[in-house]
């Protein structure tokens, strides 16, 4: 089992992946693709990489636009009409999953279905 993580543009357009084990936090993903973040004054992440680094990191050059864990009394302000927009995400990993090969996990060694997976967003979204 595998997870998948991805830094997409403000179209939805695909920049970069990260893929990690199943069993493995999130935190994980989001350490490796912080790097790689592109210049933008807004950032939508999903609830699961909430943490007070990754929120510290992102105030050097984006603001966060997720809200915090739900099962704390630590309220975190955010702005939930562009949270909203966070769909674009689903979008572009839904529209990965059409390709039957990445649904389906085919591909059971990593290096191969993480060739399949940006190959598929090549295809789908640059070409």
């Amino acid at each position: 089992n595998t997870k998948l993580h991805a830094v997409t543009g403000a179209n939805g357009r695909p920049i970069s992946f990260f893929m990690t084990a199943g069993q493995v936090s999130d935190y994980t993903g989001a350490a490796a693709l912080l790097d790689s973040l592109p210049k933008a004054q807004w950032m939508l992440a999903d609830r699961g990489y909430d943490a007070d680094w990754f929120r510290d990191a992102l105030q050097e050059g984006h603001h966060p636009l997720h809200p915090g864990p739900e099962n704390t009394d630590k309220t975190v302000k955010y702005d939930k009409r562009r949270y909203k927009r966070r769909n674009r995400i689903e979008i572009m990993f839904g529209r990965l999953k059409d390709w039957r090969r990445v649904a389906t996990r085919y591909d059971r060694c990593p290096k191969a279905f993480f060739s399949a997976v940006a190959l598929a967003a090549t295809i789908i979204f640059w070409l």
